[in-house]
């Protein structure tokens, strides 16, 4: 089969386009065979030698790619809730060494779902991670309800454009961060208010917020302290940014909003909020936006283009066309 490997760590171009064998799932794993993958900054950050975070757990050579949508080819022999042929799209298993920029990759039985009927499998690859991400960022570590105030900084990217539709239909009052021009596209999505970061402050404009999801790659001590100033007293800031963590002044800050902080943790209930999102995509009531689609043999460039941080919804790996879908 073909993979996208990687044999060091470094730029765009070490990755490079290999016939490797097929891998064989352990009893608790499932074969998937790949239609397309989503690309998102944990690939690069992989690709580049990882954060210390993540640098404990990587080895080489591997296939890199932590989303998945397609068909399953075969299952181990204790998998019982999925079947040969079965459309299906989830998290392959992160951070192993067969990742999803291949034709086949290895799956967790617990790590997938089945795929949204009403979207493509382009379309799907571009869910797992960003969504698993904004669910427990939301609804685990948030506790978001219906009726509550949330702000969504950098409410455009992968992530945030799901966790704004998701918090839309959970009920919550959506405030969105976005640059000039991501601001319409903000409100498509269905944000209450748009907040534009290029030329307003959104610390002068908002307070007594239940929930402030930082959604946005910048690593900023500063911004984080004015994310939390502008909580209620009690309220939640949470952040995706999990290699950067909490220093003294944020804590303290916390502290007097008597608020929580928390950065996003290892994803859990896979299947759960996998599930959750087909629902809510059958629905309508959340839409996968793709930014753009690339063939495997373009994987540097696709690289390239997320590493500019001014992608708009999700960058999309096609591995295989899904015309050859049967």
């Amino acid at each position: 089969m073909k993979a996208v490997r990687i044999h060091e760590f470094g730029g765009p171009e070490v990755m490079k386009l290999e016939d490797i064998e097929r891998p064989v799932p352990t009893a608790d794993e499932i074969l998937v065979k790949v239609f397309a993958s989503g690309i998102n900054p944990v690939d690069w950050v992989v690709r580049k030698g990882g954060n210390d975070f993540l640098r404990p757990f990587l080895s080489l050579p591997m296939t890199i790619g932590w989303d998945a949508a397609g068909i399953i080819e075969e299952t181990g022999v204790e998998v019982k809730d999925f079947k040969k042929g079965d459309a299906v799209y989830g998290v392959p298993n992160f951070p192993g060494t067969n990742g999803s920029y291949a034709e086949y990759c290895l799956v967790k039985a617990s790590q997938v779902a089945i795929k949204p009927k009403r979207i493509s499998f382009n379309e799907a690859a571009g869910v797992p991670l960003v969504g698993l991400v904004a669910c427990n960022a939301l609804f685990e570590l948030g506790k978001l309800q219906a009726g509550q105030r949330i702000f969504i900084h950098g409410g455009s990217g992968g992530v945030g454009s799901l966790a704004v539709q998701m918090a839309k239909a959970k009920g919550a009052y959506v405030i969105g961060s976005a640059s000039t021009v991501n601001q319409k596209f903000l409100q498509q999505l269905g944000a209450d208010e748009v907040i534009d970061y290029s030329n307003q402050k959104f610390e002068e404009l908002l307070q007594n917020i239940d929930l402030v999801f930082d959604g946005s790659p910048l690593r900023d001590e500063n911004e984080r302290i004015k994310c939390i100033s502008i909580l209620k007293d009690g309220g939640i800031f949470v952040s995706v940014n999990v290699d950067f963590p909490f220093s003294d002044e944020v804590k303290r800050v916390l502290a007097i909003k008597n608020a929580k902080g928390e950065l996003v943790a290892q994803q859990t209930n896979h299947r759960h909020w996998l599930n959750e999102m087909a629902e809510l995509i059958d629905e309508g009531k959340v839409k996968v936006h793709i930014s753009e689609v690339y063939p495997l043999e373009q994987v540097a460039k696709a690289h390239n283009e997320s590493e500019r941080f001014h992608t708009r919804g999700k960058l999309i790996l096609e591995v295989q066309k899904e015309d050859n879908f049967s």
